[in-house]
Parts: structure tokens; sequence; C-alpha cells
């Protein structure tokens, strides 16, 4: 997979680019085949102080793409939310997919069963 990372008024310093990088990649455990991520993170001095540091990933999926966007007084903490959020909706896309899945198993074990007497 490949990650970009848009810093924008923040200066990216090996250990950002690191820790972001662990976090995107702890995401492939899903096996739903990421295809890319852009992460992009900027400081804005006009929101308040506990708002200040927004980050905003982006993750190329066979499918529809998925996003995330938080803010946070401190950068590391708003890319553990974001990639928290985006954990969670991609659990929820590996849920519904082995649900339909699961169901078409059981449509045609009925199907066979029917046939059968």
């Amino acid at each position: 997979m490949q990650i970009h990372i848009s810093p924008r008024d923040v200066k990216l310093t090996s250990a950002i680019h690191t820790y972001v990088a662990q976090k995107i990649e702890s995401l492939e455990h899903f096996g739903l085949n990421l295809i890319g991520a852009h992460v992009a993170m900027w400081h804005d001095d006009k929101r308040a102080f506990k708002h200040a540091f927004v980050v905003k990933v982006h993750l190329a999926l066979p499918g529809p793409d998925i996003h995330a966007e938080d803010h946070g007084h401190d950068l590391y903490q708003a890319i553990d939310v974001v990639t928290d959020r985006l954990a969670e909706q991609l659990r929820h896309r590996k849920s519904k997919l082995v649900k339909g899945t699961r169901e078409k198993s059981r449509k045609a074990k009925v199907r066979r069963q029917v046939a059968a007497a």
C-alpha cells in the first residue's frame, strides 16, 4: 500500500512519518485490499488551542473509499483518533461483506436441501 503524507504548516519529522506509517499499516490486518492512503495534516492557528491540529485521511479501497477527519490539541492524539475511526469503518465494511457471503451460502444450502427433498 502506498502512503502519501501531506503536511501543511507542520514540519514532517521522521518520527511523525514513522508514526503515521505504522498507524495506517496497522489497518491492513482487516484484509480489505487497501490500495493507498493520503494523509493531510495541518496546524490551524484560527481554531481554539484544543482543536489546533487537523488530520484528514483518505483510504483508497476497491469500491467506495473511506474518509476520516479529526481535530486535536496534539498531532499524535489526532492521528490516533483518526485511525480509530478508520478502523471502525473498516470493521463495519468487513462485517457487511462477511454477512453477505454467509447469507449467500445459507440460501444455497437451503436450495440444495429443498431440491433433494
